[in-house]
């Protein structure tokens, strides 16, 4: 039922360690702040702040009070103030309100602010101009990785898709090598590196020369970790787009999973009250469904439940002494397996109600057809009704999108169409999110793709070989056209299946697709760690205009054990989904890999279409 891991999988190394890492590193900061002191917090650091040190740490040294970073006046009696925010210029005007406000009183107080994961130079400027950067002190708490589970590590960095793959703000590209840079030092070096996209060549150089200007550090030791691989989440939009359908990833699509905890309603608690509940491999009922197709779940769950009674069960013919022993050391473990049962029996039926409601089977069938190539005009009708009966504007428009990537752009008829339903459905104020769509090639039209094609073919006439290919390049980045159904033919990423696809058996990576699809991502990671290089993929690699963006990274190391040569480190630049982190679980098991995932944050299509949208929710 479960996915176990094999017997001979390796060892995962122990990410606890970046927990205390930056645990000691606050507190060493709050301490140069001596005595008591109130500490401002921005809303975003709120639930990485909790699994890293909680209130009772905080208390300890000298934290007074907790407020919240937002647009309401402070009314701190506090002589010190500590604020730790990220590097947004908001922020710094919301701290030089604050001092100037004391100004004005003839109020003298030590204000500290604590940027985190780096401070950029634009928010001391902002510090300056209002004229308070001599009446703050400035540090960088370096927290850029929050273990969320055993092979999942978080930057907790949202704002990265949006920022990068839309404004073209490569701020955070530091933020990233350094992050690669700190796990280089504390797992030692990795002896192969692969990477594909502009996003993840950038990191991986600023990474190489972090390494080079600290030679030394990680001299003589042993690798960890034997293959890292670097991957931008604009080379594959169209995963990131698809309905979830594994456990854990409809858990986050319908309740959002934050931070890798999520607050159940009391439509799941059965009571009056909401419950946050962490979902780890601590949770051993969630650990043994995460990663399941969602119509294997409910079987499982029922088995679980009557096996559970069973063991209640066992009590009515036992002894004093035999029940003593399972009072004291069965019953504390079974009432807590009981607890995870029935909220996850809970969460199970509160998806079945919204899924049905939503008539969940005919979407993920639209959203097949859109996979495959079939029935186009059928699935145009059906997104057509979807703006009409305005079931979502965040639905509709992840739709459009889906339609135009695998279709190589909307033909303008279409499109216009489209975009008109859905101004008139959802409102005019949702203009400019088109034009951020079009910007990062999610939703775009075929005519320019086309007028660019007899352009290229024009100017390669007048060149080589070798440079009319890299102005194709070139063009084709200029026209974001995603040539998804070249790519799918070359990499099989539509499954030929003869009669039903078994979902309790799966076979391959498909099955977190209903069988339908094999994730882009996941593919290109297999075909990369078979290859031990891009050779072969020369097809795939233009198909994906990255002939110039994909690399390969070797390191001068000792020879690394085959233990580590099994242990991968996959880090998504721009966030990675669950429906990707369940199929590369899958590939581990069959090839004999341990995957550990690094990513911005962790996505579905909601957030991507919210973060593309100037529509705020």
């Amino acid at each position: 039922m479960a996915f176990p891991h094999r017997l001979d999988a390796p060892e995962l190394p122990d990410f606890s360690l970046l927990k205390r890492l930056a645990r000691d590193q606050l507190i060493y900061l709050l301490e140069q702040l001596p005595g008591k002191k109130d500490l401002f917090i921005e809303a975003d650091l709120m639930s990485p702040l909790d699994r890293i040190a909680n209130v009772s740490i905080l208390k300890q040294h000298e934290v007074d009070k907790l407020y919240k970073v937002e647009n309401k006046p402070a009314v701190s009696s506090s002589e010190q103030l500590c604020f730790l925010v990220r590097p947004r210029i908001k922020n710094m005007r919301y701290i030089a309100n604050l001092v100037n406000a004391d100004k004005l009183s003839g109020r003298t107080r030590k204000y500290k602010v604590i940027f985190s994961p780096q401070k950029f130079y634009a928010c001391e400027m902002v510090l300056e101009e209002e004229g308070i950067y001599g009446d703050v002190s400035c540090d960088e708490w370096a927290f850029s990785l929050l273990p969320l589970d055993v092979d999942l590590l978080s930057m907790e960095l949202p704002e990265f898709f949006r920022d990068y793959f839309l404004e073209g703000d490569q701020r955070w590209i530091n933020t990233v090598a350094q992050t690669l840079h700190l796990l280089s030092t504390l797992y030692g070096p990795f002896p192969n590196c692969y990477g594909i996209g502009r996003c993840a060549k950038m990191s991986h150089e600023l990474w190489r020369k972090l390494e080079e200007e600290e030679d030394g550090e990680t001299k003589g030791r042993r690798p960890e970790i034997g293959h890292v691989f670097l991957l931008d989440r604009d080379v594959d939009f169209v995963t990131a787009l698809c309905s979830q359908v594994v456990y854990e990833g409809l858990v986050d699509d319908t309740f959002r999973i934050k931070c890798g905890s999520v607050d159940f309603g009391p439509e799941v608690t059965s009571s009056d009250r909401s419950l946050k509940v962490l979902l780890n491999a601590e949770d051993k009922v969630f650990n043994e469904i995460r990663n399941e197709h969602f119509s294997n779940v409910f079987g499982f769950l029922s088995q679980k439940a009557r096996n559970l009674q069973t063991q209640y069960d066992r009590r009515r013919g036992m002894d004093i002494k035999q029940m003593k022993n399972f009072v004291s050391q069965e019953l504390k473990g079974l009432k807590q397996e009981h607890r995870l049962l029935s909220l996850h029996i809970g969460a199970c039926e509160s998806i079945m109600k919204k899924k049905t409601k939503q008539d969940f089977q005919e979407l993920i069938k639209t959203e097949h057809a859109l996979l495959e190539g079939f029935s186009i005009r059928e699935s145009t009708s059906y997104i057509e009704e979807h703006i009409d009966r305005q079931v979502s504007p965040i639905e509709s428009l992840r739709l459009m999108c889906l339609l135009s990537i695998t279709e190589n752009g909307l033909i303008p008829k279409d499109y216009r169409s489209l975009k008109t339903q859905y101004l008139q459905s959802y409102g005019p104020e949702h203009l400019l999110t088109f034009s951020n769509l079009r910007r990062a090639g999610l939703l775009t039209e075929q005519a320019p793709g086309e007028t660019l094609t007899a352009m290229e073919s024009k100017v390669s006439k007048l060149v080589t070989d070798k440079a009319a290919e890299k102005i194709t390049d070139a063009f084709s980045s200029l026209a974001k056209r995603s040539n998804f159904r070249a790519i799918s033919k070359k990499l099989n990423l539509i499954p030929r299946v003869d009669g039903e696809y078994d979902l309790k058996v799966p076979r391959d990576m498909a099955y977190v697709f209903s069988g339908a699809y094999v994730p882009l991502s996941c593919r290109i990671i297999e075909q990369v760690l078979e290859r031990r290089s891009w050779q072969g993929l020369d097809d795939v690699l233009r198909l994906l205009h990255c002939s110039e963006l994909a690399f390969t990274g070797l390191t001068k190391e000792d020879k690394p054990s085959s233990e580590s040569l099994r242990l991968v480190l996959v880090a998504f630049l721009g966030g990675c989904t669950f429906s990707e982190i369940s199929a590369l679980r899958f590939l581990g098991r069959e090839k004999g890999y341990r995957f550990i995932f690094l990513t911005t944050a962790v996505t579905n299509s909601a957030r991507l279409m919210e973060a593309m949208s100037e529509v705020k929710a």
